[in-house]
């Protein structure tokens, strides 16, 4: 069984070889070890995927379940693990920080901080708050026996706000504030990558899956993209599959879903 330091070592190499890679987002241990079977290199938790598995609608988990599902992750495969923080479950650099030390000691190699409260009527941190965030989960991290790679999360595209050039201001300061990869979940264009990607000199994720962008892993990688997430798009695809379902059912009375389903033994033989 590797170590959390190998694992996190494993997880920071992944950031530093040539090309980009695949980090998909199970949202319980069977999509876990699913993901492991098929050769995924590392994985990364999904709040949003999480919260539906649990009933809950996105942004209503607490920081002890989100805590407790990325452990649960971390035990189900030898894969490094990051996971998905929120804001850090408090708008104080010292709540931030309690999460981020919290996340160390259950294994991860790995975790995102996004710079929005996630409340329907917030407006993002002001910058210098939100590097003051990260500078204070950088700290932590900075302070443990095993690398642990920090996300720092701009929320202005995925909230409704698609201001590029306050992205990149925001992006940079996490990067002066010591995150080891950026992230600006909903940009809806190869340009707009392509500006992230030349204003900072940090790995960039960019998560495919969202309505807007569509480019394959070969043209991310070609713009110089590091890591591909794919947020709750795993989860929302299973969920519509099980929607499409469970409606045949009940407006047809038929069950040609079960044509397209796995079998149990070939399911099995992959846990």
């Amino acid at each position: 069984m590797l170590t959390q330091a190998e694992k996190g070592k494993l997880f920071r190499a992944l950031h530093e070889r040539d090309g980009a890679f695949i980090i998909p987002n199970p949202w319980d241990l069977g999509t876990a070890r699913l993901l492991a079977h098929l050769g995924f290199e590392a994985l990364a938790t999904t709040s949003a995927g999480y919260a539906f598995s649990i009933g809950q609608r996105d942004s209503t988990v607490t920081r002890d379940q989100t805590i407790e599902h990325a452990a649960a992750i971390v035990l189900a495969t030898e894969l490094p693990v990051s996971a998905d923080l929120e804001n850090g479950f408090g708008d104080s650099p010292e709540s931030v920080a309690a999460t981020i030390q919290r996340a160390a000691e259950v294994g991860l190699a790995g975790g995102s901080i996004e710079d929005f409260p996630g409340r329907a009527d917030a407006a993002p941190y002001e910058i210098a708050h939100a590097a003051d965030r990260i500078a204070a989960a950088a700290e932590i991290v900075r302070g443990l026996p095993f690398p642990f790679t920090l996300t720092a999360r701009a929320e202005n595209y995925i909230v409704g706000r698609p201001d590029l050039r306050d992205t990149i201001a925001r992006l940079q300061a996490y990067q002066s504030a010591g995150a080891d990869v950026l992230y600006a979940p909903g940009l809806t264009s190869k340009a707009d990558i392509e500006s992230v990607v030349g204003a900072v000199d940090r790995p960039v994720n960019v998560v495919m899956g969202l309505q807007g962008v569509r480019l394959n892993l070969a043209e991310l990688a070609a713009v110089g993209v590091k890591r591909v997430s794919v947020g709750s798009a795993l989860s929302r695809a299973a969920l519509g599959a099980f929607l499409r379902a469970a409606r045949e059912m009940r407006d047809h009375g038929t069950f040609t879903f079960a044509d397209e389903a796995i079998g149990s033994r070939e399911l099995s033989a992959m846990l």
